[in-house]
């Protein structure tokens, strides 16, 4: 039953809304209470009342036509599907509780891949923080009064990102020689950039100017990035582009009655092969991932993925003195802790350095500082 009662210094009214959940709220003054009561219980007994909270309007279907519609993508449209068969399309968002979306990771955490294999924490996570993003898009919006995210600790797992597969020089010299001509170009590339594979796939000549390459933001990262083109990369370069400009500088077709004769740039806004820098047979690579298995295979090389070519040009940075700060920024990592992984490689190598001068004191060591093994047994003490 609707009531107001008197709270210390406060008035509160105290009443139960259409869908079971018992409503407490304070104010300074009786009036206020009883006119703010007066019309909640009118809007119930009008069919209204859900008017005053648009979460309880709102169905998940609902919010997500309009996620998609302002951030379409293939993955988020899959994860989203994903969400309307688990919770059902027509729940209202005020029904999804926190609790619900903890059993939900725990049920991604149990659910095998397409391939029966256990999910990695990794992509369980990829899948809550799109969730995420849907609450937070629905709050900002206005569609919820507050995100079932916010009423409890992150639901976010904790990935093992330790792992730093990468090639040695051997082996990178094998799966060089192994490599499909196209396929040799974007390793060549990966090696001496650390780029992601999509980043390569869709870089284009325009990216590529007064020795840097600029990587605008993307999916995986919202920061941009430049990357210096070194010696070796740029005679990559310049061999690419002379191939294509041989292969396809001057093409003809038909448009309509008339003939064109057309360079290679796009035509009417739509992109052309002669655009991206890694194409094969005057189209754009799109998928490598067949030519890498083989290559790998042929090569004699194991454990290893596309992915870890990143892990290689890091290592090999590193190795070769490179700073881990340094690194960090060529890689885009937001945080100097995914680029610490790494930072064994420097220490192994600073004492092999340090190590080339053993024996360089060792003449002087025999003659004044180890005069008998006593001494030597005090020296050790001190």
């Amino acid at each position: 039953m609707a009531k107001v009662k008197k709270r210390g210094d406060s008035w509160q009214i105290d009443y139960t809304d259409p869908t079971g959940k018992r409503i407490r709220k304070a104010f300074k003054k009786r009036k206020e209470a009883e006119a703010e009561l007066g019309k909640r219980v009118s809007l119930i007994a009008e069919g209204r009342y859900l008017d005053v909270k648009k979460d309880l309007k709102t169905t998940l279907g609902e919010i997500i036509e309009k996620y998609l519609e302002n951030h379409p993508h293939p993955i988020k449209e899959h994860y989203c599907q994903n969400f309307k068969e688990y919770f059902g399309e027509k729940t209202l968002l005020s029904k999804i509780r926190y609790v619900d979306l903890e059993t939900y990771r725990n049920h991604l955490r149990r659910k095998p891949t397409k391939f029966g294999r256990i999910r990695k924490d990794a992509t369980v996570n990829r899948e809550m923080s799109c969730l995420h993003h849907l609450f937070s898009k629905a709050f900002e919006w206005e569609m919820v009064e507050q995100s079932p995210f916010e009423r409890g600790k992150s639901l976010m797992l904790k990935e093992n990102n330790e792992r730093v597969r990468f090639l040695n020089d051997d082996e990178i010299r094998r799966l060089i020689e192994n490599s499909t001509p196209h396929l040799r170009d974007i390793i060549i590339c990966a090696v001496n950039t650390g780029m992601r594979r999509g980043e390569m796939l869709s870089l284009k000549w325009s990216q590529v100017r007064g020795g840097f390459i600029y990587l605008q933001k993307g999916i995986k990262t919202k920061e941009r990035r430049e990357i210096p083109i070194n010696d070796e990369l740029a005679i990559l370069f310049k061999r690419i582009k002379a191939q294509q400009n041989h292969k396809g500088a001057t093409v003809i077709r038909l448009d309509g009655n008339n003939v064109i004769r057309w360079d290679g740039n796009s035509v009417e806004g739509q992109d052309s092969a002669s655009e991206y820098v890694f194409t094969y047979k005057g189209k754009r690579v799109k998928n490598i991932k067949k030519a890498f298995k083989t290559a790998i295979k042929n090569a004699g090389i194991t454990d290893f993925r596309f992915h870890d070519l990143r892990h290689t040009f890091a290592s090999q940075v590193i190795m070769r003195g490179g700073d881990l700060k340094d690194v960090q920024e060529l890689l885009g990592h937001k945080s100097m802790s995914m680029t610490l992984r790494y930072s064994h490689l420097s220490q192994e190598h600073k004492k092999k350095a340090v190590n080339l001068l053993n024996g360089l004191t060792a003449l002087s060591r025999n003659r004044h500082d180890v005069t008998n093994d006593a001494d030597f047994g005090l020296q050790k003490n001190l």
